[in-house]
């Protein structure tokens, strides 16, 4: 698949590269996309959360009645789960959410999600992203001259870019990251992928594998 390469004012260059078949005109499949997906975001869970048991409840331990000759039931400290400010039965406990997903099934997702966009149109190559310091003004109006304002856009990054990164934090739709961290998730949540000089290069590379 070839593409013309733009600057950021939306201009052709002349210039055109070849994205890789392996990686960007595979047979997508759903599945690696789903597990992937599902990886991902269960991995943004802290897994924290927590309550308190009896043993962690602050309270005497003191027997509330003696065990026969009451006509009531049998009770136990005034930690017991049964009464009011007791501890929690079955509550949540601190656990990591991580799944297993292959390499090489994160890796076909990946090359799914990208074939995705390719089919729709929805990647772009741009010459370079020139910023002195940073200015979300700047980079706002570059979204603009490509045609994406208000579209969720994925900008992929050769090198890291601190101008870059600190231009893009504040708009809500534009997601920069570094070619090699790129994941399913942000690619299929976003309308177009913006490649910046050879990151389409990076990633071909790092999918090969």
């Amino acid at each position: 698949m070839k593409l013309e390469v733009i600057n950021t004012s939306g201009q052709k260059t002349g210039k055109s590269v070849t994205l890789d078949a392996s990686v960007f005109a595979v047979e997508p499949n759903d599945h690696a996309i789903y597990l992937d997906v599902k990886r991902y975001l269960a991995a943004q869970r802290t897994g924290t959360h927590k309550s308190k048991h009896r043993g962690e409840i602050h309270g005497s331990t003191r027997k509330l009645h003696k065990q026969k000759g009451t006509g009531g039931s049998r009770k136990g400290s005034i930690k017991n789960p049964l009464f009011r400010q007791g501890g929690t039965i079955f509550g949540p406990r601190p656990r990591n959410y991580d799944i297993k997903v292959n390499k090489s099934t994160q890796r076909l997702a990946r090359k799914s999600a990208l074939t995705y966009k390719a089919k729709e149109n929805g990647i772009m190559v741009l010459d370079t992203i020139a910023m002195d310091k940073p200015r979300t003004k700047d980079f706002a109006a570059m979204l603009k001259n490509l045609s994406l304002e208000g579209k969720k856009t994925l900008v992929l990054l050769p090198e890291r870019m601190d101008n870059v990164f600190l231009s893009s934090r504040n708009l809500e739709k534009a997601n920069v990251q570094i070619a090699s961290l790129v994941n399913t998730y942000d690619i299929m949540n976003s309308h177009n992928v913006v490649f910046v000089g050879n990151a389409h290069e990076v990633v071909t590379e790092l999918l090969k594998k």
